[in-house]
């Protein structure tokens, strides 16, 4: 069973940084596909960054150019650093694994484990 763990998050003025981190236990991470979502306060869980087995990644067009996933490998974690931080970017944020080498799709529904999410508040 995978567990993952994310860390990281915390209230930032608007144009600041963050670094989420998601560290995970009973799995090897570089055998999944790894995607980050957000959940903001009456509205569905939406698709933040992707990256795939092969390190192929994707993002949302409303995250582009700001926010940036990676992965160490020999840690066991995958990142999300978040720059040039907007309110609207306020939400807790999950990170998920998708046992699917060549997955990390735009749909938490393909995703098979989740951490418990970690808040980010960006103040304007």
């Amino acid at each position: 069973q995978v567990q993952l763990v994310e860390s990281g998050g915390g209230l930032v003025q608007a144009g600041g940084s963050l670094r989420l981190s998601c560290a995970a236990s009973g799995g090897t991470l570089r055998r999944y596909a790894m995607g980050w979502f957000r959940q903001a306060p009456g509205k569905e869980r939406e698709f933040v960054a992707a990256m795939n087995w092969s390190g192929s990644t994707d993002y949302a067009d409303s995250v582009k150019g700001r926010l940036t996933i990676s992965r160490d490998n020999a840690k066991n974690t995958v990142y999300l650093q978040m720059n040039s931080l907007k309110p609207e970017d306020t939400a807790v944020y999950y990170c998920a694994a998708d046992l699917n080498l060549w997955g990390g799709s735009r749909g938490p529904s393909q995703y098979d484990y989740w951490g418990q999410g970690t808040q980010v508040t960006v103040s304007s």
